[in-house]
């Protein structure tokens, strides 16, 4: 951006046909600027602008209005203006330019932009802001008001961090929970294709190998505690519906233990020593 005028900027023109007001203030020289003027439009919600070599004088119709005398445009004039910059709390972000570089009458044009991190004030602790031409202190409600609607933004800016990690972590657990419930799905699709071979399997024993399933009786009823408390864990308590796949395998597992627990019973009568040759 260019920063060096050899005339006077369009924006310089348009400022000095008008008299102070709340965007802009006429300074004689860089000495004569202090921190509190530049607290001022860093306070303000448009900010403003300082005009140095600029003295004030009143025209015919009575109005104070601004006239270029130049001033002093070397580093040192800037370092000047940087370091009450800097000065303040927090430290203001300010743009020098040079103008009327053609004539022997120079001049700075500063722009102080509104700040993002209100309010601002001087080493010294004193607010200002710039209303009506002129530079007043900050009301204790003003100072309230900018304090709540920086501390709001903040906030604001904070939950919606807080919300789009949350959310990420949700689909986190949502994916996971998917990948865990079909997993568990698939065991027991499995389980439940082992137990119809089981009992068809068992359909099949002749009465000398029933006498045998004691063993498998036990399993089996292991099996179907393990059915119950796996359904304890997959439908949540208080649900009533069930899962129609885990009702078909408990109802194939309570058929084998009928099955297996009526035949134990009938081997096991007094006088039955058939299982004793085998």
């Amino acid at each position: 951006m260019k920063r060096e005028y050899r005339r006077l900027s369009r924006r310089t023109q348009q400022l000095l046909s008008a008299p102070e007001g709340v965007n802009v203030d006429f300074k004689r020289e860089v000495q004569a600027i202090r921190s509190s003027d530049l607290v001022a439009f860093a306070n303000s919600p448009q900010g403003g602008t300082l005009l140095v070599g600029i003295d004030e004088y009143t025209s015919p119709d009575g109005v104070q209005r601004g006239r270029v005398v130049g001033c002093d445009v070397d580093d040192r004039a800037r370092l000047l203006l940087v370091n009450k910059a800097t000065e303040c709390i927090p430290n203001i972000e300010i743009k020098i330019y040079t103008e009327n570089l053609s004539q022997a009458r120079p001049i700075l044009r500063v722009e102080i932009p509104s700040g993002h991190l209100k309010p601002y004030c001087t080493h010294g602790g004193e607010y200002r802001i710039r209303t009506d031409g002129r530079n007043r202190a900050l009301l204790p409600e003003e100072l309230l008001a900018i304090y709540m609607d920086r501390e709001g933004e903040q906030f604001l800016s904070r939950f919606r961090d807080a919300v789009f990690q949350l959310e990420h972590q949700v689909e986190g657990v949502n994916h996971s929970l998917s990948s865990g419930m079909l997993s568990v799905s698939q065991h027991l699709e499995d389980l439940d294709d082992q137990l119809r071979h089981t009992l068809h399997r068992i359909e099949q024993l002749t009465d000398s190998n029933k006498k045998r399933s004691r063993n498998l009786l036990q399993a089996l009823r292991e099996s179907q505690r393990s059915i119950l408390q796996l359904e304890q864990v997959v439908v949540p308590r208080g649900t009533v519906t069930r899962s129609s796949l885990l009702e078909d395998i408990e109802h194939k597992l309570g058929m084998l233990l009928d099955l297996i627990d009526s035949d134990v019973d009938i081997t096991d009568e007094p006088g039955d020593s058939s299982d004793s040759s085998d």
